[in-house]
């Protein structure tokens, strides 16, 4: 029987990875429920992938771009941060290494937002990704 539990990765994709002042939030267009909210860009892993493996390949379908993965910000559990039933998303720090980011697949604008609490928080976030973001802004300090 198939485990039913839905890995996730998702990416905090900053400016820098050395010094960070800036964080890429990306703006849902599907499903409708999540429609017009802010996210980390990423997805789901596909099976004997890892999941490094599977967010650097999200990173070029869904932006356009390859990445240099950081530090993980670690989630309450080994599987990282609660979704919805059945799925939790790991999310790693990571930097633009080639392309410029664009929404190709999944997002309808991206955006540059300083890292500071009042600045991203301004952005309607998918709750699931709440904690995530004060998590990041904990990790960067």
């Amino acid at each position: 029987m198939e485990n039913a539990f839905k890995q996730v990765v998702g990416a905090a994709i900053v400016d820098s990875l050395a010094r960070p002042s800036l964080l890429l939030a990306a703006r849902r267009s599907a499903p409708e429920r999540y429609a017009g909210l802010w996210e980390f860009p990423g997805g789901k892993v596909e099976p004997g992938e890892s999941c490094e493996a599977a967010l650097r390949r999200e990173l070029m379908e869904e932006l356009g771009v390859d990445s240099r993965l950081g530090a993980e910000v670690a989630g309450p559990s080994p599987q990282g941060w609660p979704l919805a039933a059945g799925a939790a998303m790991r999310v790693w720090l990571a930097e633009v290494a080639a392309g410029q980011p664009q929404p190709l697949e999944d997002h309808d604008e991206l955006r540059w937002v300083p890292l500071e609490a009042g600045l991203l928080h301004d952005l309607p976030w998918i709750p699931a990704d709440l904690p995530i973001v004060a998590a990041v802004l904990e990790s960067v300090r």
